[in-house]
């Protein structure tokens, strides 16, 4: 009797002590699937000009150094911990608070102060395309440029790709529905119209030309602007010309950003561009030689503030 009490004991103790485990097993799960798994971070492999990057989703410690990005990233309500000082666009004024680190400018980086920020993500684009290598040695790097042979659809992606990075995909595809709407208004507008453009850029008494497929190709390309000349070259810093080149082509709209005011230069653009030659254009003659903010179309093209800016101000211009 004693020997089968004793075995019946045994069974109940080891059945009692199964059970313990099981529920303790089941707390762990419990916990694991309830907080550990909510604290791992969703990542997201991004594959762009440079290279592909995986990164975590929602990252808290952000430098950027483009101001298109920054200024969509701002539109959404994004924050940055860094980002370049030096000709920050003034509708971005509020990042040259001392809460944001100033990482250097936007063609020489401060590594040693972004390495310091101990960065999550780091958003470049063409002016540091190069560095790119040095970059990603510090944290998961994108390049997030703009390619002006497409820009609304570069634009876009850039807009939306950022809405995934950081949760925001709706108010990022509302953003783009507006634009959408805002341009269409302005194409159609345009489209009314008999005469021709063109885009040019100056800088410190030298004259540049921008046609379709170019850096300023949106007049022609997404506005709907006719070409005063169909055979520009499509180069980063445009086509090399003349006030003889600018009478002989008689745009009827010319489009002028001028670059020394965006970087701090010395001589203004209406200096170089109204001499008498210029003056017999059809451009001059009609009021419709148009200075274009130099900040947003010069320094940070392509983001969300920049573009309905851009389109603004085209619209302005055609109904003076």
């Amino acid at each position: 009797m004693r020997k089968i009490s004793f075995i019946l004991a045994l069974l109940v103790l080891t059945i009692g002590l199964a059970a313990c485990g099981a529920d303790s097993k089941n707390e762990g799960e419990g916990k694991e699937n309830n907080g550990g798994n909510s604290e791992q971070a969703e990542t997201m492999t991004l594959k762009h000009e440079l290279d592909e990057t995986t990164f975590d989703k929602n990252p808290k410690k952000v430098v950027v150094f483009d101001f298109g990005v920054l200024d969509t990233m701002d539109k959404l309500g994004i924050e940055v911990i860094g980002l370049p000082k030096t000709s920050i666009p003034n509708y971005l004024s509020k990042y040259e608070d001392d809460k944001y680190e100033n990482v250097g400018s936007l063609k020489e980086p401060d590594f040693e102060k972004i390495h310091a920020l101990d960065p999550d993500l780091i958003i470049i684009s063409g002016r540091q395309s190069s560095l790119y290598d040095q970059f990603k040695e510090i944290a998961p790097t994108i390049y997030m440029g703009l390619d002006t042979t497409k820009y609304m659809e570069s634009f876009k992606y850039n807009v939306e790709t950022i809405g995934e990075i950081f949760g925001k995909e709706d108010q990022a595809k509302t953003e783009l529905t507006a634009i959408d709407d805002k341009i269409k208004s302005l194409s159609d507008e345009v489209s009314q119209l008999d005469g021709k453009a063109l885009v040019m850029l100056a800088n410190e008494g030298n004259m540049s030309a921008y046609g379709s497929n170019s850096r300023f190709g949106i007049i022609h390309d997404v506005f709907g602007f006719k070409q005063a000349d169909e055979n520009i070259e499509a180069t980063t810093h445009g086509q090399s010309i003349t006030s003889e080149y600018i009478l002989e082509k008689n745009p009827d709209y010319l489009f002028v950003i001028d670059r020394s005011a965006a970087i701090g230069g010395e001589v203004k653009a209406n200096e170089t561009i109204e001499n008498d030659l210029v003056k017999k254009t059809n451009a001059y003659k009609n009021g419709k030689i148009i200075y274009l903010d130099p900040e947003s179309w010069y320094l940070s093209g392509g983001g969300l503030e920049s573009v309905a800016i851009m389109v603004d101000e085209i619209e302005g211009a055609l109904n003076k």
